[in-house]
């Protein structure tokens, strides 16, 4: 099948590559240049604007910034897509931006499938991240190999909606294990301990997490690059508090959380990546935690 791919940001471009390596026709639009030439040169084929990549193809694939930038893409898209094409959303967009993006699909006579993603944009170089998929299982299993060449894990969470819940909760989890990251590593610190067995201690303890043996490393380095901002990682904590006051569910941890991003895009800006949450305490106690022999970056 002919896919086409709508934003090539950090996580997309990755994404888009893992299509092209499975060989898989695809044309691609970003409103980054180098982004689309750096596709193109992979085998990708350029498109003008969203529009006229919709007629082209055969299926779109999507993975937006915001829902703002969604809801416009798709203003621009489902009038042009084939009768009976599938509109595969992987942005993390609120649940009901979601219903709506899939009623709106529906309308227009095309498939939606949501499938947001977790991992981080390294996992999502090597094919190795996890799909969360919600929507009609007939759509999950036409798209099967597309979605097998992005991940290495798909779970059907259910109908349309579902999947958005079950990321912002995988995300919210992230963000917590990050501040928790940050004071452990600065109570070995405080204490005298090398932080680099003190990592290493950690991750081969009932203490471990994903965040720690990941994250952890590049806050040693001090690059503190994961590819992910602090804005981002607000929206995702505020669609997290929206679900909590929905459902009727205190979350203390992550209201804490939510506020300690806030202070440290108050002091970093929006664009910073959002390990630097942990720089908040590190510039507090004037104690950077550093450790030689960490990555500036996850391959």
């Amino acid at each position: 099948m002919h896919y086409g791919f709508i934003g090539l940001g950090n996580l997309g471009g990755k994404l888009a590559q893992r299509l092209l390596e499975a060989e898989l026709e695809l044309t691609v639009f970003d409103l980054d240049a180098g982004q689309m030439q750096k596709m193109v040169s992979k085998g990708a084929h350029p498109s003008e604007n969203p529009a006229s990549l919709a007629e082209k193809v055969d299926h779109v694939i999507t993975c937006l910034p915001s829902p703002e930038v969604s809801n416009a893409v798709l203003g621009e898209i489902l009038g042009s897509m084939k009768l009976g094409a599938s509109l595969i959303e992987m942005s993390t967009i609120s649940r009901e931006d979601t219903l709506r993006f899939a009623e709106m699909a529906d309308s227009a006579g095309i498939g939606f499938l949501e499938l947001p993603v977790t991992g981080g944009v390294h996992l999502a170089a090597r094919g190795e991240l996890t799909l969360l998929a919600g929507g009609p299982e007939v759509l999950l299993e036409m798209h099967r190999p597309a979605l097998q060449a992005m991940g290495n894990a798909l779970f059907h969470m259910g109908p349309v909606g579902t999947a958005s819940l079950i990321k912002v909760i995988t995300n919210m989890l992230a963000f917590i294990h990050l501040q928790a990251c940050g004071e452990a590593l600065m109570l070995a610190a405080r204490g005298g301990l090398d932080l680099g067995d003190s990592w290493r201690a950690i991750a081969a303890s009932s203490g471990n997490s994903f965040v720690h043996e990941t994250e952890g490393q590049l806050i040693l380095n001090g690059s503190y690059d994961i590819g992910f901002t602090m804005d981002l990682a607000l929206k995702d904590l505020g669609f997290a508090k929206a679900f909590g006051d929905a459902l009727g569910v205190p979350l203390d941890l992550a209201s804490a959380t939510l506020a300690r991003f806030n202070e440290a895009k108050t002091a970093y800006g929006g664009d910073a990546q959002s390990p630097k949450i942990v720089k908040l305490l590190e510039d507090t106690l004037s104690t950077p935690l550093r450790a030689p022999g960490f990555p500036a970056s996850l391959s």
